[in-house]
């Protein structure tokens, strides 16, 4: 391995980026790089790959850092932020794509479509400072997966610079491109461990005439999902999720559960579903319209899981999740994507490294049990390293990616050591 000084590698730094674009880190940044590089084109990111390739130097991609922070063990080298990459390279209102840099944000790009009454429908936490590359290789999503899917569904072309400073294309932009190995699902949820993506297209998909929600309470979570499963069935619902207490009071609720349901479409279709609602589910709770509706979606949306002193998401089949949450525990708060089967929950006091171990452990067995998975959202860093961010797979899938890790990552600087089986 070739030893590089601090001083040196500054300088090698600052020759390829610029003087002012290498900085130290900020806030969540700090638990995942030692220092952060600020890159200005596609070049220069090929040139950083290849300096680290050729000295050993472990570099991980990052928007805001947020989800690196918990699943890094410890910090990298270099923090290879998207920040200067952040342009619209091309959009067609009429073909319904868009072409953009990876480090514009879901908020910025929804609004360069506003006029054209066209969005991207995945939903992330705060999508005014989640980065289109946080989107794709964190695989966040919201309350709108049930209707829209996730960015894995939207995404039809990715490019990133990968091995010796190479850069990859996958798919176009076009919706039916099927030109080469399907790199887009390679890269979702990879969290930056094959390479940088660069540059993302996706399908677009207009924006609804109208959205509306039924605000349900319930008395209990039992309650709350069998009528979410009367109305997922009866329904092509925008959304459907169900909070615990303390969430719920957010939205003044005064019992313990609240199942909210969102629908979408023209006025006609809107009243029709509004009326099936209340057949269904009969006089409790209400129905907001327009900016009451709009407002208590962007509350349920950003629920904020990362700043929580312990926080996981489940996942399991559909008909399993009540079950697998209740099983998880009296001492938790949760928001349940009703329609998807996949739940985000959380201790809102922070735990010792004992209690947390135990707890994610009932948290781990409640998933498997329910024939379904769970990973780490946050965990203080007290707790973090007493803790396993993802489960571990079986061993034929755990060496299908320990194959791709070696074949696209063969020098092994791309964030090293933090993903499933340490890969």
């Amino acid at each position: 391995m070739a030893v590089t000084t601090s001083s040196n590698l500054a300088n090698r730094l600052d020759s390829i980026v610029g003087t002012g674009h290498v900085r130290a880190p900020t806030n969540s940044e700090a638990r995942a790089a030692d220092t952060i590089v600020e890159p200005g084109s596609v070049e220069e990111i090929c040139e950083l790959v290849r300096m680290c390739e050729a000295d050993r130097i472990a570099l991980a991609p990052m928007g805001a850092a947020r989800s690196l922070a918990v699943i890094r063990p410890s910090p990298v080298a270099l923090g290879i932020s998207m920040a200067r990459l952040a342009r619209i390279v091309a959009y067609e209102p009429d073909d319904m794509t868009i072409v953009a840099e990876s480090g514009i944000t879901v908020g910025a790009l929804n609004t360069a479509m506003g006029s054209a009454r066209q969005r991207l429908p995945v939903d992330p936490c705060n999508p005014s400072v989640t980065t289109l590359g946080s989107l794709v290789c964190a695989a966040h999503s919201g309350p709108l997966r049930l209707s829209e899917g996730t960015s894995r569904d939207l995404l039809i072309g990715v490019r990133f610079v990968g091995h010796g400073g190479n850069l990859v294309h996958g798919g176009g932009r076009v919706v039916k491109n099927v030109a080469g190995y399907d790199l887009m699902k390679l890269m979702g949820g990879s969290f930056g461990t094959l390479g940088i993506v660069t540059e993302v297209t996706f399908k677009v998909r207009p924006v609804p005439a109208e959205y509306w929600v039924a605000v349900i309470p319930c008395a209990r979570a039992a309650d709350a999902f069998a009528a979410a499963r009367i109305v997922n069935d009866a329904l092509p619902l925008s959304n459907l999720d169900i909070l615990s207490p303390s969430f719920a009071r957010r939205f003044n609720s005064t019992l313990q559960f609240l199942l909210l349901a969102g629908f979408s479409g023209s006025p006609l279709e809107i009243g029709y579903q509004a009326e099936r609602i209340r057949d269904l589910v009969g006089p409790r709770g209400e129905i907001l319209d327009d900016e009451a509706a709009l407002r208590s979606y962007g509350l349920l949306r950003d629920l904020d899981f990362r700043s929580a002193p312990l926080a996981a998401q489940i996942a399991v089949p559909l008909a399993h999740l009540g079950r697998a949450l209740e099983a998880c525990g009296d001492d938790i708060e949760f928001r349940a994507h009703a329609g998807s089967g996949v739940a985000q929950i959380l201790l809102a006091d922070e735990p010792s490294a004992e209690r947390a171990v135990k707890t994610v452990a009932r948290w781990r067995e409640a998933a498997h049990s329910a024939r379904g998975t769970l990973r780490l959202l946050a965990a203080t860093p007290a707790i973090r390293d007493s803790l396993e961010v993802f489960d571990t797979p079986n061993a034929g899938a755990l060496s299908l990616m320990r194959r791709l890790k070696a074949a696209f990552d063969p020098a092994g600087i791309f964030n090293p050591g933090c993903f499933v089986g340490g890969i």
